[in-house]
């Protein structure tokens, strides 16, 4: 394949995401990209990409972009830098895909898009989880009709652990939210549709054990004052002792679906062919209501998805996914899975939770 296909990439941050998810990734993907710069404050980190990427390292991100000699800068640095980095390497002329939380407000997140309008430059968010093969199964079964109206979703997120690093503190924009909740919501926020806005309560709590300030337990619940849109609650805590074991729980007028990434199962009934019914003045016999419906259930697993002959984009994992879709944004004018005006509505939730829920700093 031609070096005209292979997209030159810089990544800000060698840490969590920045060398587990992005560099790993797109490392394997050799046909479509090359990492040809680094930038991180450790230096083991920066030899670590001379000796595995062949890349170019740098101390500052600064002098990364200022060096410039790629075409997609990933940021993946410090959280509060992640508005300041994506402004600068959009203005030095590099497309930009931002780690979450892109931003802390709208008003910033309006600031990077304009600025990638200005410049002529694609931003893309990342949403990986977005692009998981159950959550693909899971808008498929809804899509279908076949569990009725949607009324009621909730989407559970944590589990019991204590925490002692610097996502921990409000300066560095950590907590529960910014950091675990932009997968839940965003995916909240597609099965709300997003062709509405939701009207947002939550409630958010800090008690870490240690020296963090930012909330470590964290409640948000969406809904729609018109009552078109399924209500949707999300739990994003570090006290869940017992969490439930399934991710998701979807309820609808005809049926319902649980499950998480490796499983699901939903049951449903025919409307068309459930009993009819003459509503009672008074009660019969003194007894309450009751019928006997004949219910579908069907399941879904990874493994049988992983086994099927049948071709399935969703099959690829959410980075590989994200970024195939990056190279055909970049490479063909393809249009983009996670969209800026996606995401910015998440933005506004989750400002809007902040909001609701000032935390004192210790």
């Amino acid at each position: 394949m031609s070096n005209d296909n292979i997209i030159r990439v810089a990544i800000g941050g060698q840490g969590r995401s920045g060398y587990n998810i992005h560099a790993k990734q797109l490392n394997q993907m050799p046909d479509k990209f090359k990492i040809v710069a680094v930038a991180d404050q450790l230096p083991e980190r920066r030899r670590d990409a001379r000796e595995q990427f062949g890349a170019e390292a740098y101390e500052d991100w600064q002098d990364m972009i200022k060096a410039g000699g790629f075409d997609l800068f990933v940021n993946a640095l410090h959280q509060p830098l992640h508005p300041v980095a994506s402004i600068a390497a959009l203005q030095a002329g590099s497309h930009v895909v931002c780690e979450k939380p892109t931003c802390k407000t709208v008003a910033q997140f309006d600031d990077i898009v304009q600025t990638a309008t200005d410049n002529n430059r694609v931003f893309a968010p990342f949403q990986n989880n977005r692009l998981q093969p159950y959550f693909d199964k899971m808008q498929e079964i809804i899509n279908s009709g076949v569990l009725g109206k949607i009324v009621y979703i909730r989407s559970s997120w944590g589990g019991f652990s204590r925490r002692w690093d610097w996502q921990t503190r409000q300066e560095n924009w950590g907590g529960g939210l910014l950091n675990t909740g932009p997968h839940p919501v965003d995916q909240a926020l597609c099965l709300f549709g997003f062709d509405r806005t939701p009207s947002v309560f939550a409630r958010m709590d800090c008690n870490n054990p240690f020296d963090g300030d930012a909330d470590d337990h964290c409640t948000v619940t969406l809904y729609d004052p018109e009552r078109q849109a399924p209500q949707i609650d999300i739990v994003v805590s570090n006290y869940l002792h017992y969490p439930q074991n399934d991710t998701y729980t979807i309820n609808g007028t005809y049926g319902g679906l649980t499950g998480g990434s490796s499983a699901l199962k939903w049951r449903y009934f025919d409307p068309e062919k459930a009993p009819k019914h003459d509503m009672w003045t008074w009660s019969v016999n003194r007894q309450y209501t009751r019928e006997e419906l004949d219910w579908i259930e069907e399941t879904w697993t990874l493994e049988e998805e992983k086994k099927s002959n049948t071709p399935s984009v969703s099959l690829e994992s959410g980075p590989a996914r994200f970024y195939n879709n990056i190279h055909d944004a970049l490479k063909n004018n393809g249009e983009l899975l996670i969209t800026p005006a996606q995401v910015r509505k998440q933005i506004a939730v989750i400002e809007e939770s902040h909001r609701q829920n000032p935390l004192p700093k210790k």
